[in-house]
């Protein structure tokens, strides 16, 4: 019997969360440290699964298979394409670089430390468990499994956003707990209403096919043992989409995205739209096109529309921001828009670029807001108003941050800008006008990101910033690495595109679709 190393990739998080949970109050270093042990080692086992991966062979590997809830026909049943290793490797990435930025985070709470609360111990442990759900979502080829830990994550993601978020407010105590209150909530409200509609759409699924098994449906619909009415995978679709949209997050189902993220300590907002949202775009590429092939391609021009609607309503709704977390969220929002375009455009040009841009938008976000983060403990104000001449006084703060900026405009040389150009080959392929309206979203983001970084980093230097001090060992730790990753994925992507292409050919035979012929031969 081989190594289960799916099952070992997830279950090393969760052992991590309760072992950081069970450290004593006292020990607060002590519970950091061990949380990031197991989130390095967590690392190491989804790079031997990376590893171990074969790009040109089967489309689903390192299959485990057993039974769950025998009379229900569920069953624990994990496996792994070149979209899901890529996502799974860089959770497992991330996760690491949250817990170093995030080492002094649940610090304020700990004014009183008692057996009874250890802020300390839970904060990390909630963010060990969230990888954990979050690597077997990317692994699991069961639907309810899947489901389950699509609603499980919500748990610990509420508790992160509502009893450990962002401090830095102008307003009272009690006025920033009652917003991070609401925040967390309407988190919880706007996910679990998706997954009660998802829930309905797998429970007709069952009905339908008789299995919950990914791989037995696909076959049965493959070789034509398994039809469904017309009206029925429609309706199908439209429950499993949803909840994805509210995931990813979609306009219009989108306004939870940006409370929570600005409510959130940056840790936990890169957890939330760099490592939780993937899961709602992944699966669009999973199950909807997998399961519901004819109903994707009705949906697609309204999908579309919804898309560009991102992209233009999220890029500039961040051009008017004053809160600098609130302008990354709009960002994300507008960059998700260039995923779902992507992976609805039906081009394999367009889904290898929705991929790579949930791998590149995972990494670019999360190093621009981890050192929007870093800033703002050391002015103690979200607000981009009381910034200015940061670039004299922190050199190489401003520098990171310009860099992470520049990444999420999509500069050539940096890795975002790879995705977002394959995205708008696809668009432009099948959706011409669909194409000319997303290049808006990059002249907006051009706007947003450079008007940002004047206001906070050049000027006259504010009296408020004269003393910061630059970056530090633990907090360049987190930068470096990342800034290293965008450069490399910008000039080099090929060992990332060898890996997710096969599963887009994969994806694009299922919905039927070839990629559109250009009407211009090239000369030969």
């Amino acid at each position: 019997m081989s190594f289960p190393l799916l099952t070992a990739t997830a279950a090393l998080p969760a052992i991590g969360a309760v072992a950081t949970a069970a450290v004593p109050a006292a020990k607060r270093t002590a519970a950091k440290w061990t949380a990031l042990v197991f989130a390095l080692a967590t690392l190491v086992l989804a790079g031997l699964a990376l590893a171990r991966f074969e790009p040109g062979g089967e489309r689903y590997q390192l299959i485990e298979s057993h039974a769950w809830i025998k009379d229900f026909g569920v069953r624990y049943e994990l496996g792994v394409d070149g979209i899901g290793v890529a996502l799974m490797a860089l959770t497992a990435l991330l996760i690491p670089f949250v817990i170093l930025a995030g080492w002094h985070d649940a610090d304020p709470l700990e004014t009183k430390p008692s057996s009874r609360w250890r802020p300390t111990q839970g904060f990390f442990a909630l963010i060990l468990m969230v990888e954990a759900m979050v690597i077997l979502s990317f692994e699991a080829t069961d639907v309810f499994l899947f489901y389950i830990l699509f609603e499980a994550m919500l748990i610990p993601m509420y508790f992160l956003i509502g009893g450990f978020g962002d401090r830095a407010h102008a307003g009272s105590d009690e006025n920033a707990a009652a917003q991070r209150s609401y925040a967390a909530v309407k988190f919880l409200l706007y996910n679990l209403v998706g997954g009660l509609i998802m829930l309905a759409a797998v429970i007709g699924l069952y009905v339908v096919a008789g299995t919950f098994s990914l791989s037995e449906i696909a076959e049965a619909r493959a070789n034509g043992s398994l039809s469904m009415a017309t009206s029925t995978e429609r309706w199908l679709f439209l429950g499993f989409f949803f909840a994805f949209a509210v995931k990813a997050p979609l306009w219009p189902l989108h306004t939870w995205l940006p409370n929570a993220m600005g409510e959130a300590t940056s840790p936990v907002a890169v957890l939330i739209t760099a490592v939780v949202d993937k899961v709602g775009t992944f699966a669009m590429l999973r199950f909807c096109l997998q399961l519901f092939p004819e109903a994707s391609k009705w949906a697609t021009p309204v999908i579309v529309v919804l898309a560009l609607i991102s992209i233009v309503y999220g890029a500039l709704l961040a051009v008017g921001q004053r809160d600098i977390k609130r302008l990354i969220a709009y960002a994300s929002i507008s960059h998700f828009g260039f995923i779902i375009l992507g992976i609805f455009a039906m081009t394999s040009q367009g889904q290898s670029g929705a991929t790579l841009y949930m791998v590149n938008h995972g990494i670019s976000t999360a190093a621009l807001m981890l050192v929007a983060g870093f800033l703002i403990t050391r002015r103690g104000s979200r607000l981009i108003a009381d910034y200015g001449g940061v670039q004299k006084v922190a050199p190489i703060l401003a520098g990171t941050f310009l860099i992470g900026g520049l990444a999420t405009l999509s500069l050539p040389g940096l890795a975002p800008f790879v995705s977002e150009f394959l995205v708008l080959v696809g668009a432009f392929s099948a959706y011409p006008a669909a194409g000319i309206v997303a290049t808006t979203g990059i002249v907006l983001a051009a706007l947003y990101v450079l008007v940002l970084y004047q206001r906070t980093m050049t000027g006259p230097v504010k009296a408020e910033v004269q003393g910061m001090a630059d970056l530090k060992v633990r907090e360049l730790a987190v930068v470096v690495p990342l800034i290293g990753l965008l450069l490399f994925l910008g000039v080099y992507p090929k060992p990332l595109t060898e890996i997710v292409n096969p599963a887009v050919q994969h994806t694009m035979s299922d919905v039927q679709k070839k990629d559109p012929q250009p009407e211009v031969e090239a000369a030969k």
